[in-house]
């Protein structure tokens, strides 16, 4: 297990308001990459093993921290990046997340991990079984 610090954006929680995905706006949020959680996860992805990211904060702090090469790189900085249908991912390979709100970009950012249409045959058997939303609720895991 690695851990790293990030702090989550309030904007995290607002919905997408365009027509237009590529119009949206993200907000920014704050994360560090040390040294030893570069190399870990570097040596894992050498070795073919799969990274598996919890939740999408740590998600958007890892692909924004890739080099040209496919390497994970040492840094703190914020990140606007926005993850949603189409995103190839450079580094993680699997996603521990939460069931997410309608129209909000935590939704898409898993939308991206999977096809869209099963994602939502998934969201609708949630909805059934009366699972738990939003960030207190229950959780999925995607690969």
């Amino acid at each position: 297990m690695i851990i790293f610090l990030r702090k989550v954006g309030l904007g995290t929680f607002r919905p997408v308001q365009t027509e237009n995905v590529l119009e949206h706006k993200m907000h920014e949020e704050s994360f560090e990459i040390s040294e030893k959680a570069a190399k870990i996860i570097n040596e894992a992805k050498t070795e073919g093993r799969r990274i598996i990211s919890v939740g999408t904060t740590a998600t958007r702090a890892l692909e924004s921290s890739v080099d040209k090469n496919g390497k994970l790189i040492v840094q703190k900085k914020d990140t606007d990046i926005f993850i949603y249908p189409g995103y190839k991912f450079k580094i993680v390979d699997a996603l521990i997340t939460n069931f997410h709100l309608p129209k909000s970009t935590l939704l898409m950012l898993v939308s991206a991990f999977y096809d869209r249409e099963k994602m939502l045959e998934i969201y609708n058997l949630a909805v059934k079984e009366k699972y738990h939303f939003f960030s207190f609720g229950d959780s999925m895991f995607i690969y």
